[in-house]
């Protein structure tokens, strides 16, 4: 109190309002702080990412960990179940990449499964057999083997069916991107802001695509020289189409012309090719159309042509 009777003093005040202003502001700023905390505790987006977060964390945890359990477990077995035929790795290797499977551990992961599933169907079908007495020993091993055959076939099977629906959507998205790409170059932009750009802009419609090309502007950031960047980009899609296009920009960037001008050159020259492939497939259309004429629409027809008369005559026979 003596403290604040000085200090009153000094500013010509008495102790007790200057006590009162001190408490009045001290409780002010403990409002605006409590405010505060309320305000962003009930702010939608943080809670909503806080959320996220909570739930992303323990979910990342158990999947690295998951992983690694993973990783221990076809570690110790991975040079007894991977072929030793290295043009069958490298064969399988490049279709899980184009299947969008890029870890290094994707091919001892894939033949894992195989071999886990050569061994467990005959085991369920060995299992399942117990509850089928009327089968006899030639029809188990018939069963067993079928099974042991799905269990090494069906990774195949799986693997071409999502490689092949991964190549149609980067098929789709190409021209797309393509026409993108000449718009960016002849508008003044470089090569890797084309290709960051046509990436952005295709994040929606064709993530697929978009992924491959931010890979592409990632290489070339982190110092891998253009060329091989694109190369890698061509290996990974596996798409003739974007082969060719890396071709066309390597042979660009050697002899130093127009990268717009060849992009137009090579746009024009895809369309065109484009619109054969529409125009065979169209020829082909009449002929497609054979089997379903013949097997569905002809005998319907011909009952309701034909039956009426076929219908009169055999009553006409009948009456005679």
């Amino acid at each position: 109190m003596e403290t604040l009777s000085q200090l009153g003093a000094a500013i010509g005040m008495s102790s007790g309002t200057l006590f009162v202003l001190l408490t009045g502001f001290t409780v002010f700023c403990l409002g605006a702080v409590l405010s505060g905390i309320y305000v962003s505790a009930q702010n939608p987006l943080k809670r909503r990412l806080s959320a996220a977060a909570q739930q992303e964390a323990p979910l990342a945890t158990a999947q690295r960990k998951s992983q690694r359990d993973l990783t221990g477990m076809i570690d110790p077995v991975a040079r007894y179940i991977l072929p030793q035929d290295g043009e069958e790795r490298a064969r399988t290797a490049a279709n899980l990449i184009h299947a969008g499977f890029r870890s290094e551990k994707a091919l001892p992961y894939f033949y894992g499964l195989k071999a886990l599933l050569a061994l467990g169907l005959p085991l369920l079908v060995f299992i399942a057999s117990s509850w089928l007495p009327q089968w006899t020993m030639g029809k188990l091993a018939i069963a067993l083997l079928s099974a042991a055959f799905v269990g090494v076939i069906l990774p195949n099977y799986v693997l071409d069916k999502i490689k092949n629906n991964r190549l149609k959507k980067l098929r789709n998205g190409f021209p797309d991107a393509l026409d993108l790409l000449v718009v960016c170059v002849e508008a003044g932009l470089g090569l890797g802001a084309a290709i960051d750009r046509v990436a952005r802009d295709l994040e929606v419609s064709h993530a697929e695509l978009a992924e491959e090309l931010r890979l592409v502007n990632v290489e070339m950031r982190a110092g891998v020289e253009r060329p091989v960047a694109l190369k890698n980009l061509a290996d990974r899609s596996g798409l003739d189409d974007i082969r060719g296009l890396t071709g066309l920009l390597v042979q660009t960037m050697r002899f130093g012309t127009s990268i717009g001008e060849a992009l137009r050159v090579y746009s024009e020259e895809f369309r065109d090719r484009r619109m054969q492939k529409a125009e065979e497939q169209a020829a082909k259309i009449g002929t497609k159309l054979i089997f379903p004429l013949v097997c569905c629409m002809f005998p319907a027809f011909f009952i309701v042509a034909v039956g009426p008369a076929v219908l009169r005559i055999i009553y006409v026979f009948e009456r005679l």
